[in-house]
């Protein structure tokens, strides 16, 4: 099968994108898109996105991890967005489907705000928490972030249990200022540290809102090792969030086509 594609990165986390609205794509296999995924024997990427028609919003976003298997991922539908402009989807303001429900988004330049869907629980562990942004993620608060090794932490949690089964995304988060922090994420699906993960940056920020009991709308600004992104959100209390939106760019890398 050929297959024309286009490469786009939301600060580091890097996704193969495909024009599906016609459909001629709908055959392609899981074998297929991990072939694809590949760095050493294809285009290379941490996930595949395919646009796909919908009947009453804009686009449904069929989005594979690097491994085959399903998520929601942030970065993935910001970079959608700013593809989709690209395939003659008007992208200032679009309504979406993903496999966690519909979401709005807003571009401006490179700059994509996404709208997130509603969080009402967090879960408090000894040293450590939970919450689930579209995926889950795992949470630890760490002194200083480059003496820690996020890939063999991320395994050894992300393969227990009770994870083992499903997998769980982890993050070790280092607080810079009272509005911002840094953080270093071990994707599962990938399988690796991803250079940005969108819904970990996304739970990092509210579990920083969710510990310190920051009542009403907040701001914290996320350093990833791809570059920055934003949250912004309101913490109603008891592990409640409404109004979040992830902000950061979605940039075109390059584009061709590969036979698979």
């Amino acid at each position: 099968m050929l297959i024309h594609f286009q490469k786009y990165q939301g600060t580091g986390n890097d996704f193969i994108m495909l024009d599906n609205l016609n459909g001629q794509y709908n055959d392609l296999s899981l074998a297929q898109i991990v072939q694809m995924c590949d760095r050493r024997f294809g285009i290379g990427a941490d996930g595949l996105i395919k646009i796909n028609e919908h009947d009453l919003l804009d686009f449904d976003m069929d989005y594979y991890n690097s491994d085959g298997s399903k998520s929601f991922c942030g970065n993935g539908a910001r970079c959608s967005v700013a593809f989709s402009k690209t395939i003659g989807i008007d992208a200032l303001n679009t309504r979406f489907s993903a496999i966690d429900g519909e979401h709005s988004a807003q571009m401006n330049a490179e700059t994509i705000t996404l709208d997130m869907l509603a969080v009402n629980f967090v879960n408090q562990l000894d040293k450590s928490f939970v919450i689930n942004t579209g995926s889950p993620h795992y949470i630890r608060f760490v002194e200083n972030l480059e003496n820690e090794n996020i890939v063999s932490i991320g395994k050894e949690i992300r393969y227990s249990d009770p994870y083992f089964k499903e997998g769980i995304n982890v993050n070790l988060v280092e607080r810079i200022t009272t509005n911002s922090i840094k953080i270093a994420t071990y994707e599962r699906g990938v399988e690796d540290e991803t250079l940005s993960c969108g819904t970990g940056a996304t739970a990092c920020a509210l579990v920083v809102a969710f510990s310190e009991n920051r009542i009403g709308k907040n701001e914290i600004a996320v350093q990833v090792k791809g570059g920055n992104l934003k949250v912004d959100f309101d913490y109603l209390g008891n592990g409640s969030f409404t109004n979040i939106k992830l902000i950061g760019p979605a940039e075109f890398v390059f584009k061709g086509e590969i036979n698979v």
